[in-house]
């Protein structure tokens, strides 16, 4: 067995430990899931005092939700100083002249001041 420290979820743990508790054998699954087997005696007396209910779960997983809602506002205050900004540029923009305009055409024509010659 390799030593290294790693972190196991709470379903991991309690379907190790219910597997044990249906009869497969310790050593088997210390060596399937390589894991120590005095861990997974720590394991079953935490089920038995009943840590590895519904409810540590979602407390498990209560780290990985603020993460993910930091992440998220994060995002969020980028995307609205990226607005801000195209608003502000959007106003600085020059207006076009009065008259409507085409996307083909583009802007009405200026008239010219001394007229046109040919």
């Amino acid at each position: 067995m390799t030593r290294r420290h790693r972190r196991h979820s709470v379903a991991l743990k309690r379907m190790i430990v219910e597997a044990y508790l249906d009869g497969e054998p310790l050593l088997a699954l210390s060596k399937r899931f390589d894991i120590c087997r005095h861990l997974i005696r720590s394991w079953i007396e935490k089920y038995e005092l009943g840590e590895f209910d519904d409810e540590h779960i979602r407390a498990d997983l209560v780290p990985e939700y603020e993460a993910r809602i930091a992440a998220l506002e994060r995002l969020v205050g980028k995307q609205a100083l990226e607005i801000e900004f195209l608003k502000g540029e959007r106003a600085r923009r020059p207006q076009p002249r009065s008259g409507t305009m085409s996307v083909v055409t583009g802007p009405p024509a200026s008239p010219s001041e001394g007229g046109a010659s040919l």
